[in-house]
């Protein structure tokens, strides 16, 4: 006769993770609906089904729980645009990729869109989040850093402006129009942003200093 297999229960550190975890998705869920300042602690200790004790016992802050939302989502973008660019036969390809599959994907998150600007404006007022805040920023670019860089070296040209100022620019003008698009979906389209970034190749080689996209 087979013995029965008795299930391990799971440790403390493992409880903890799987709360941690289960509050992250209700905030979540919860921010992208509602948006950061209507959604209240209670709500995602309500939603999560634990207490308002579990979240401030995981968590510092609602301002902090957002941001372990947000490190969250920095970090498994920052995988699949790793992913995503060494696939690419060409870095600038895979960035051009990048910017339409995150317009394509943008039109179906509105919610996240709006809270992660009513969010930024938010760190502005306080030093210790804009420093956090400005960190995960960061972090979101270095991939973008890093192929912009690549994308120089294999045509043997020196950069116009440093990768990260580069990258960052670009991703700006992404999220600008991105929220543009969120009052005006009508003028701008899910291809605006790589068409505006081929513009701004095409008057670099018209200027003589040659495009960084081949």
């Amino acid at each position: 006769m087979a013995k029965t297999r008795t299930r391990k229960a799971p440790t403390r550190e493992e409880r903890k993770a799987r709360t941690r975890a289960e509050l992250l998705d209700a905030a979540e869920r919860l921010f992208v609906r509602d948006g950061f300042h209507a959604t209240s602690v209670d709500a995602i200790a309500d939603e999560a089904r634990f207490t308002k004790g579990a979240v401030y016992s995981n968590f510092e802050s609602k301002e902090d729980l957002f941001l372990a939302v947000y490190e969250r989502r920095v970090e498994r973008a920052v995988r699949e645009m790793e992913g995503a660019i060494a696939a690419a036969d060409d870095p600038a390809a895979g960035i051009e990729r990048l910017a339409a599959e995150a317009a394509a994907r943008r039109a179906q998150e509105d919610g996240w869109l709006a809270v992660f600007f009513e969010f930024w404006a938010h760190a502005l007022r306080d030093p210790k989040l804009r420093e956090r805040f400005a960190a995960l920023h960061s972090r979101f670019l270095d991939p973008l850093v890093a192929a912009t860089a690549q994308a120089f070296a294999k045509r043997g040209a020196e950069p116009y402006e440093e990768p990260r100022k580069l990258a960052t620019a670009w991703n700006a003008m992404q999220l600008g129009l991105l929220l543009e698009r969120l009052t005006q979906p009508e003028v701008v389209d899910e291809r605006l942003a790589a068409r505006m970034m081929r513009i701004a190749f095409e008057e670099r080689r018209e200027r003589g200093s040659g495009p960084l996209q081949s």
